[in-house]
This record gives C-alpha cells, sequence and structure tokens, in this order.
C-alpha cells in the first residue's frame, strides 16, 4: 500500500536554503540601526541631540508622543536661540530662587536677564483696568455659598430594581417631611447612607464646584428654608434635600478687582511681547529641521 501523506523531514538550525531558491541570508550578526525619531535639528549650525529632546518630552504632556515630541523640539530650539543671543550680548544673569525653590542655572538666569533687557511691558494704568472690568464683570463677583443637609438612599446605578426602591422610599419620605410627621435631622441621623447622617444631614457651607452637577443644579435654585419636592437623582442614588441657607454671590468693587486685573493684563502683554522677541529671533536665525511658529508660538520654558 502507498503512503500519499509521507511526512516531509525537519530542516535543521541554520540549514541553508534549496538550491536555485535565490534565498539570500540575512545577516543577524549586526544588529540594524534605529531610525532617528527626527531629521537632525540645529540653529545656526549648533546641533540640537536627539538624545537631548527625549528627555525634555517628559516636561510636555501631550495627548501622543509625537506631540509631546515636537513640542521639546520647539522648546529647546527657543532656549538655543535665546542662549546665542545672550551669548552675542554678552549678557550673564545672576541665579536667583525661583517661586517652587529650585535654583537658576547659568543658562536660565542669562535667559531670565536677556529678556528682563529686550522685552519692555508697561503698566496697566487705570482706564485699561476700568475698560476690562467692565467688559468682563460676570469674573468679579464673589460666589454663592450655600448652607444646606440631604439624605441619601444609596442605590448602584446598575441595579435597576434597587434604584426604584431607592426612589420610591425617597418619595414617601418627602411625604413625611412635608405633613410634619418627621424631623429632617432625625430622619437623616436614622437613614442617610453619607457621613453627613451623624449631623444631621448637614453638609456644611458648599460652593459652586463642590457638588455633582444634579445636586448643584438643586443648590442654585433652592430658595433658603424650602425642600426638595421630589427626590434628586445622582450616580450615589436619591438625595432629599433641604437648604438652610443662602448667602448670594456679589460685585466685587473696581477698587478690589483692580490689583488683580493689572496683574493679569501686564502677565498678557509681557506673553505677547516675548513671544514676539522670539518670533524675531527666529526669522533672523537659521533654523534646520523644524519650523518654529511665530508670535503665537510657545514660549521659553
Amino acid at each position: 500500500m502507498v503512503n500519499l501523506f509521507t511526512p516531509q523531514q525537519p530542516k535543521t538550525a541554520g540549514a541553508g536554503p534549496e538550491p536555485g531558491s535565490g534565498y539570500q541570508a540575512v545577516d543577524t550578526k549586526i544588529p540594524p540601526k534605529a531610525r532617528p525619531v527626527f531629521s537632525q535639528i540645529s540653529v545656526n549650525g549648533i546641533a540640537i541631540a536627539e538624545s537631548t529632546i527625549l528627555a525634555e518630552a517628559q516636561n510636555h504632556p501631550a495627548d501622543n508622543p509625537g506631540a509631546a515630541l515636537k513640542a521639546a523640539a520647539e522648546a529647546l530650539v527657543i532656549r538655543e536661540l535665546l542662549l546665542q543671543k545672550a551669548a552675542e550680548q554678552q549678557v550673564i544673569g545672576t541665579p536667583e530662587t525661583t517661586a517652587d525653590g529650585r535654583k537658576e542655572t547659568a543658562e536660565d538666569a542669562a535667559i531670565r536677564a536677556l529678556i528682563e533687557a529686550s522685552v519692555d511691558v508697561p503698566s496697566a494704568g487705570d482706564a485699561e483696568c476700568r475698560r476690562f472690568y467692565d467688559n468682563n464683570r460676570t469674573r468679579f463677583r464673589s460666589e454663592p455659598i450655600f448652607e444646606a443637609r440631604h439624605i441619601l438612599l444609596a442605590a448602584d446605578p446598575a441595579d435597576e430594581a434597587a434604584r426604584r426602591q431607592a426612589r420610591a422610599e425617597a418619595e414617601q419620605m418627602i411625604a413625611d417631611l412635608s405633613a410634619g410627621a418627621v424631623r429632617f435631622g432625625e430622619l437623616a441621623k436614622a437613614r442617610s447612607a453619607c457621613p453627613s447622617a451623624d449631623q444631621g444631614g448637614n453638609l456644611g457651607q458648599l460652593s459652586p464646584g463642590s457638588t455633582v452637577p444634579e445636586f448643584e443644579a438643586v443648590l442654585m435654585r433652592l430658595p433658603e428654608g424650602e425642600m426638595v419636592t421630589s427626590p434628586v437623582e445622582t450616580r450615589y442614588g436619591f438625595h432629599i434635600i433641604r437648604m438652610d441657607r443662602r448667602i448670594e454671590g456679589a460685585q466685587l468693587p473696581f477698587d478690589a478687582a483692580k490689583p488683580r486685573i493689572a496683574a493679569w493684563l501686564e502677565a498678557a502683554a509681557w506673553s505677547k511681547a516675548v513671544a514676539q522677541f522670539i518670533a524675531v529671533l527666529a526669522a533672523e536665525a537659521e533654523i534646520e529641521g523644524i519650523e518654529i511658529a511665530g508670535a503665537d508660538g510657545p514660549l521659553v520654558q
């Protein structure tokens, strides 16, 4: 009987190609050289090493590694532009201690001194500050403060039966509270799943942003001394909220807001002036391997 399924003989390790196949073995003795992440980047003939860019990238959080590397490369090019200009003008700064407690390097001090000498930003006067205040009055209001208490009936968002039961119990509690059958603080201590139960549901003073959106929406509209007429649903469960006290936000007078406005305007003017200074340096320089944006580009890090 003829065996139609004769097994092939396995090839031994290192066996050569079959004669006439035209195959040429790859030389695995020398590993292939990795391609560079960037083409060569230089500023007026001074190269910026790829390893330096990779190290700098950790200081530039981004949505993806490519964006971080690009931001790092731009920052290093700008830094080199400023250092070269400082050397050309023989600007030497005295290292200072930064706001976060770090000691400046000699290069950082030189860059700071160059910018201080080259960028002139006028102080913001009364007219500019008043114009900004009038155009942005809502930014100069104190935030409202709410003193509220609540009862939480916890329920897992994924458990529909538990959510239905929690809602029904909350509705019954609201009815009992409205009828005066029970006191809010007593019911909170007995039934609330929030740690505030120990204080009768008292949450202390709340301000915008301190609670989940659904809860905050009720705080913004609930009158002082009133309780909700229906349960408030959040991811935690169902809440019964009572507003004990409201302190509405007030408009800050111009004189109180002026120092802050002046600081904002001067900081914005400084940033724009520095960006323009860098744009001029970039236009005059010979930069290879990357394009540096104009006045709206990144500032020195």
